[in-house]
């Protein structure tokens, strides 16, 4: 959480999860620091200390001084690690599982890991992730296998994947699991009254290879060589990442009678004004191990069409219309559909989305809790 505030990253899902987490336990808690050099328990006063640091919601340059401060004030403790006492670490980041020295560390502390996992997708997908990725992950992978006490999945396709993985290479399954859906952002209407309909198709999310933005683009050079202006608007919501030299390399030859948008990182705020009036949400991805674009938009409703992946069968609650992510025929036609002024298909989802019920925070918690007292 640190390293993010200081880059100034804009929050990801797993940010999200990490800092509600810290708002609900940091009373009752303290922190760890995990790091290369050295890691470390850190006193009450620090870790208090250093949650309300990161529970502000300051800019990057105030955050960088502030915690300066933080770590010169708290020098002297930073130095002398506290022992863990048999209680529980809970690392819902993936923080430093890839560090040789962590399993000797948790032993000397002993302390009992309750460690969440997002995917193993650069283990399952490796020709979609950052070079070296795949390697790093699977390091990190094993060494939960290796020290958890227990272990918590986004969603149960997670942890079913994690099982066959587990059973694939002979390591070690923890006995304690629990799959729980994290709470779902909200991105509520613009103030100002309904918003006006608008013939965009949003996709939501860091454009990296696994997104499979190329698909979409596949489709929208089909449907603006067949209707030039009339054809619907493609918007693109996120940062560049990885893996995706080829999408970068099409929009920027362009030729889609500026009918497709990207617009980079938008705030919580602009993107729910974004899809507010848009006919649906596209997530034509080829792995997840969650997808909360799927379940923001669903409960904001906005309708989704989205890759056929089990995790989205688990999550949707049988609501978006879901194709195969290599089906440019199947997904065009779907668009068109959707694209209708009075659609059936989209009318029909929108109708669905009565029976959806999006996850909550207090619902996750009520979960976790009853699990770790278990524990």
């Amino acid at each position: 959480m640190v390293w993010r505030r200081w880059a100034g990253v804009r929050p990801t899902g797993i940010d999200r999860i990490c800092l509600a987490w810290q708002l609900h336990y940091s009373a009752q808690s303290q922190a760890t620091l995990v790091h290369q050099r050295v890691q470390t328990i850190l006193s009450q006063a620090a870790s208090q200390s250093l949650f309300h640091l990161l529970a502000e919601d300051s800019p990057r340059g105030h955050f960088r001084r502030r915690f300066i401060g933080w770590a010169l004030r708290h020098a002297g403790t930073l130095l002398r690690p506290l022992p863990g006492g048999g209680r529980l670490w809970l690392n819902v980041g993936h923080t430093g599982l890839n560090l040789p020295g962590l399993a000797d560390w948790v032993a000397a502390a002993g302390l009992r890991p309750v460690l969440m996992l997002h995917d193993i997708i650069p283990i399952t997908h490796p020709q979609h992730c950052r070079e070296g990725e795949a390697a790093r992950h699977g390091e990190r992978v094993a060494m939960m296998l290796r020290i958890a006490h227990a272990v918590i999945g986004n969603s149960q396709d997670t942890l079913d994947t994690l099982s066959a993985h587990a059973a694939t290479t002979g390591q070690r399954l923890p006995a304690n699991r629990l799959a729980v859906w994290p709470g779902t952002p909200h991105l509520g209407r613009p103030a100002g009254g309904p918003a006006p309909d608008t013939d965009d198709f949003i996709i939501l999310g860091t454009i990296e290879g696994r997104k499979n933005h190329l698909l979409l683009l596949d489709v929208w050079e089909r449907l603006v060589a067949a209707q030039g202006q009339a054809a619907p608007r493609l918007v693109i919501i996120g940062r560049r990442g990885w893996a995706c030299d080829a999408v970068l390399a099409r929009l920027a030859a362009g030729g889609f009678a500026g009918r497709v948008e990207e617009t980079g990182p938008l705030s919580d705020d602009a993107i729910a004004a974004r899809l507010a009036g848009a006919r649906a949400l596209l997530f034509p991805s080829f792995a997840e191990g969650y997808g909360l674009p799927l379940v923001e938009a669903l409960a904001a409703g906005v309708p989704v069409i989205a890759s056929d992946l089990t995790v989205f069968r688990e999550i949707g609650q049988g609501v978006p219309d879901l194709l195969p992510p290599d089906d440019v025929d199947g997904w065009a036609d779907a668009i068109m559909a959707y694209a209708a002024p009075a659609s059936p298909a989209r009318a029909a989802q929108l109708a669905r989305m009565a029976r959806f019920h999006a996850p909550d925070w207090p619902g996750h918690f009520a979960a976790v809790d009853a699990f770790l007292t278990g524990l």
